[in-house]
């Protein structure tokens, strides 16, 4: 049975390594490991030092737990499906919708600086 966690869902702020482990029926030492492992997962840690996952980290979790437990991926696999992923979601991030050309962007952008530079005279 897989355990992807549907992040719409999760209601608190912080959750600790006990219910994420739980959330993913595995070992807190599992989650501590994958944390080592994967470098966009970022826990903050309280004045004891335990750690505090965000919704986001379980979302990353949810995608590290999919490329290695269900689509059997290596960790070192699921590290460079994550960088690929990432690298597509930064580009797209960046891409410039049909409706709008780069010239009409550059022009719009012009406009909004000469403005600034007329309202910081």
């Amino acid at each position: 049975m897989t355990h992807i966690i549907d992040t719409n869902n999760l209601k608190k702020l912080y959750y600790t390594i006990g219910e994420v482990a739980d959330m993913f029926n595995v070992k807190p030492s599992h989650i501590r490991y994958w944390e080592k492992e994967f470098t966009a997962i970022q826990p903050r840690k309280n004045n004891k030092g335990n750690r505090l996952f965000t919704p986001k980290d379980i979302e990353i979790f949810n995608k590290i737990y999919t490329l290695v437990k269900v689509q059997g991926f290596t960790l070192e696999g699921a590290k460079n499906e994550l960088k690929k992923r990432n690298n597509r979601n930064h580009t797209e991030e960046f891409t410039v919708d049909s409706k709008h050309s780069i010239n009409e962007v550059v022009s719009k952008l012009e406009e909004i600086k000469s403005k600034l530079i007329s309202l910081k005279k």
